[in-house]
């Protein structure tokens, strides 16, 4: 598969480099469009990093309301210049659980509108406007202020973006006034069905592959100004190129596992195709108002602007049409795509088969899309912590060879835990191997890769997850260690050594009992404190008795130096899985973002969930 991309990729090159040798037109227009992606980049780099966390801020503000939820979206878009970049991290926000599904979907018709602007700038300025003299000092000025800190230089890259976008605006144009002998579509006659379904194909073609709508529009705009389009060819690639910004929405809502997000991307294609096929069935009459409206102001022979009005007025009838039945919209999503069934147990084979070993578990909740912003990452790992601590409680459990479903009892069943272990396939390296370092990975590859710039409540909470993280890790390794003598002695006949691990078995799967109870409570802050403080002691007591008891089989014969060592051993591996899963419990307590975040994303099995 690599060597098959590495010969694409120079397939492709190749290709390029001959067609721009073979035609300098289309090399303008190529360069025209790759400065004007560029300079989208650096506007979207540049706003974020001069915003900082306030747009997540902003966006929890704006979407209270579904109108508020509609402004933020044409808001965001008109700032981005990207409608796709809009609704995926719509998509990222409401996975992690940062909004509601129906205000991502008011959200996602705000954003197709705020599309139209981008436009309706490009048809204003005309063909005969060249915007090269304002990018040159917006070039000089962009690049000075990269050198007065870092806030001066996310502005100033937003003012390289600027002057990018108007540079490529002027090569577009030229490469297409150059280019267009070689380019004439307009022979392509768009009246019938199929000319208008190919124009509509080669609109979503476009955009699929640039991954801007705006591109698409741009690019179709020079051409209609070139003369290489006709005002109904280019009408039925504006119809293609709103579908097909819909195809990104749904690659990574379909990627990713979290049904919010799912449902929202899929709202996005509904919206977007649904609104097409009513555009492209009403095109002639949608191109007869466009003129009809156009006429009285004087542009009736301006393509340019009808093109503006006609992208607005469609995406402006597609609003009007589903805003009534977004709550119900919301609804019916809900119920094509219900919650996954959480399952009891998470761990369901605890050995490889011999005909084929599982894949190992890996991460469940880090979309790459959460990158783009620190709440939906913040989010984004509180649930995999949540999924990370369940996993642990588990491995846990089955190194003491119990069943899980013996964490839900406030008294442990005592025929279980008089029962000799069945051992086959229950082995603690294994299970940690197969369940937990995976999951560990991804979540510290995930952590690393965040590149966004984050206030101190966010950094500090970044530390705390890695911690916390590494606690659930060293937990589980501790257990594996514990879990060889364990086995080793609960397997023997009655005897005082046995009976000393089956109180080390007992006191651990008490106290993970009441740690998971402790952290699914909603006791205020100092009943909270106080429960703790009560295991901790607990927890002392029984360390201090039971080395008290040991010594005392020591003396009277029931113990010899080899058990008491082992099980001394142990009484350490019991400890330190008590204390670091305490220390969990205590990171989440001393973090507000923790209690914030779980709320949102709470997962009622986890370890990690605080009142």
């Amino acid at each position: 598969m690599k060597y098959l991309r590495t010969m694409t990729l120079l397939v492709v090159t190749l290709g390029l480099v001959a067609s721009f040798w073979l035609s300098a037109g289309w090399l303008q227009l190529c360069g025209g469009l790759a400065m004007f992606l560029f300079g989208m980049q650096c506007l979207e780099e540049g706003l974020r990093q001069l915003a900082g966390s306030k747009l997540e801020q902003v966006l929890a503000r704006s979407t209270a309301t579904p109108f508020k939820s509609l402004l933020f979206g044409v808001g965001g878009t008109l700032l981005l210049q990207s409608s796709t970049l809009v609704s995926l991290l719509t998509i990222a926000f409401i996975s992690t659980g940062l909004i509601q599904l129906a205000g991502g979907i008011a959200i996602l018709f705000g954003a197709n509108l705020g599309a139209t602007s981008g436009i309706w700038l490009l048809a204003l300025a005309g063909q005969n406007l060249s915007l090269s003299p304002l990018a040159l000092p917006l070039l000089v000025f962009g690049v000075l202020a990269g050198f007065f800190g870092a806030k001066s230089k996310a502005a100033g890259r937003i003012v390289l973006g600027i002057a990018f976008i108007f540079l490529g605006i002027d090569q577009i144009k030229d490469g297409f006034a150059s280019f267009g002998d070689g380019l004439d579509m307009s022979a392509l006659q768009a009246d019938g069905v199929m000319g208008a379904l190919l124009f509509t194909g080669i609109g979503m073609l476009i955009t699929v592959v640039l991954q801007s709508s705006h591109a698409t529009l741009m690019l179709t705009l020079a051409a209609l100004a070139g003369g290489q389009l006709e005002l109904g060819q280019s009408l039925a690639i504006a119809i293609g190129s709103n579908i097909g910004s819909s195809v990104t929405t749904a690659f990574v809502g379909s990627l990713g596992g979290n049904r919010s997000g799912q449902r929202l991307a899929l709202a996005h294609v509904l919206f977007n195709v649904l609104t097409g096929v009513l555009a492209f069935t009403l095109l002639e009459p949608l191109a007869w108002l466009v003129h009809a409206l156009a006429e009285p102001l004087g542009l009736g022979d301006n393509s340019l602007i009808q093109l503006a009005m006609f992208h607005t007025l469609f995406n402006a009838m597609g609003v009007a049409l589903f805003w009534p039945w977004q709550g119900r919209l919301a609804r019916y999503l809900i119920r094509w795509l219900p919650e996954r069934r959480e399952p009891t147990v998470l761990i369901a084979e605890l050995a490889p088969t011999v005909a084929q070993a599982p894949e190992p578990t890996r991460a469940r909740y880090l979309n790459e899309r959460a990158l783009d912003s620190v709440e939906a990452a913040s989010g984004a790992v509180v649930q995999e912590l949540n999924h990370l601590g369940r996993l642990s409680l588990e491995v846990i459990c089955h190194a003491l060879y119990l069943p899980v479903d013996q964490l839900d009892r406030a008294k442990a069943d005592e025929a279980v835990l008089q029962a000799r272990p069945v051992r086959d396939g229950v082995d603690a390296e294994y299970l940690y191997r197969q369940h937990i370092k995976g999951v560990y990975g991804d979540l510290l590859s995930f952590m690393g890769r965040m590149e966004q710039p984050m206030d101190e409540a966010h950094q500090q909470f970044w530390v705390s997850c890695q911690l916390a993280a590494l606690q659930l890790v060293d937990a589980v390794k501790d257990a594996k260690h514990l879990q060889k003598n364990l086995g080793h002695y609960l397997d023997t006949p009655p005897s005082p050594v046995r009976d000393a691990y089956q109180d080390l078995r007992r006191h651990l799967l008490s106290t993970l009992h009441e740690l998971r109870e402790l952290a699914r409570s909603e006791l205020p802050e100092e009943a909270w404190q106080q429960r703790l403080r009560w295991l901790d002691g607990q927890a002392a007591d029984f360390d201090g008795q039971f080395r008290q008891r040991l010594f005392a089989a020591v003396r009277s014969g029931g113990l010899d130096g080899l058990q008491t060592s082992s099980l001394m051993n142990d009484l350490g591996y019991v400890s330190r899985i008590f204390q670091s899963l305490r220390n969990v419990l205590m990171l989440g307590a001393e973090q507000p973002l923790f209690r914030e975040l779980r709320h949102l994303a709470g997962d009622e099995g986890s370890l990690i969930q605080l009142p």
